[in-house]
């Protein structure tokens, strides 16, 4: 490999990660009781090596379920001439098996390029470690959306049990940043599908999550995308509306919200949070409806049936 004995010095994927991945000790939660580590991981916190490709399984914990193929093919076409610049992070399972921590990417690239050893940090990580490292790298990808972000942080909040002070320390964000982005989940799903198609901006959203109802919410989003309004003119509605006005000048004057509705849409809000996915809740008039929870692959059903505690 070009790079056997050249292999430059993993630079940190962010404040968080690199403070994760350096942490050789063994991590207590926050009920201070040790997080379980097996014995075989212990013996290989700080070494790196050359592991077989083909003795790599991806790491379950992945939230990053989908990679574009044509960036993913130039990757492999660099690979086969420069080598892995930056080593892709692994546990040891046993003797012949290890378990993707984090370099999803360049794994797969590696597989494309034909390579049959991978440069690889062999660390020691539990469960959660896992999970905490995987979300924190997926979050420090540059093409990341608001939406899957602020999905994120609820993930890192609700299965890794982190308060906000603590998640802004591991991603190296102020908690106000963290607060902002978490607030995108109470937005209608209509608007946060919009942030995701980046029809609105993230500035746009923090406007309009303001405006408690959703109705005027729903009714300032249409106004937005129909007519280019900046963040500045979008602020100003808001502070319209909050001081009871009608700057959106509809033809029929909005009515509050249904409470049905209302609920529904805060559930479906809730439930994406919590499973880490867009979930669609609908119902009819009869109050008869249904929950819609969408997977990805294998593994990412495997991951909501252990949420939903199925077996």
């Amino acid at each position: 490999m070009a790079e056997k004995n050249t292999l430059k010095k993993r630079t940190s994927l962010g404040k968080g990660l690199g403070a994760l991945l350096g942490d050789s000790a063994p991590v207590k939660n926050h009920g201070n009781e040790e997080k379980k580590v097996s014995a075989v991981q212990q013996q290989v916190v700080e070494k790196m090596d050359e592991i077989p490709v083909a003795a790599i399984e991806r790491n379950p914990y992945q939230p990053r379920l989908e990679f574009e193929e044509n960036a993913l093919r130039e990757l492999a076409d660099s690979i086969r001439v420069q080598g892995i610049i930056q080593p892709i992070t692994v546990r040891k399972v046993n003797d012949h098996a290890y378990q993707l921590i984090s370099g999803e990417r360049r794994l797969q690239a590696s597989k494309l390029a034909g390579l049959e050893k991978i440069p690889a940090y062999i660390r020691a990580a539990s469960d959660v470690q896992m999970l905490e490292m995987a979300l924190i790298e997926n979050i420090q990808r540059e093409d990341l959306n608001p939406v899957e972000v602020a999905l994120s942080y609820q993930r890192l909040i609700s299965e890794c049990s982190l308060k906000q002070e603590e998640l802004g320390d591991r991603v190296g964000k102020k908690r106000s940043t963290v607060t902002n982005y978490l607030r995108l989940l109470k937005l209608p799903p209509e608007i946060q599908d919009g942030l995701k198609a980046r029809e609105i901006s993230m500035g746009h959203a923090r406007a309009v999550v303001n405006v408690e109802s959703i109705e005027l919410q729903l009714a300032l989003y249409e106004k937005i995308v129909k007519e280019s309004l900046s963040v500045r003119k979008t602020e100003e509605l808001v502070r319209d509306i909050i001081q009871g006005k009608d700057p959106l000048k509809a033809k029929n004057k909005a009515k509050e919200a249904n409470p049905l509705d209302f609920e529904l849409s805060r559930l479906q809000s809730g439930l994406s949070s919590h499973f880490g996915t867009q979930v669609k809740v609908a119902a009819n008039s009869k109050e008869k409806g249904e929950i819609k929870i969408p997977y990805h692959s294998k593994d990412d059903l495997n991951r909501i049936l252990e949420l939903l505690k199925y077996s």
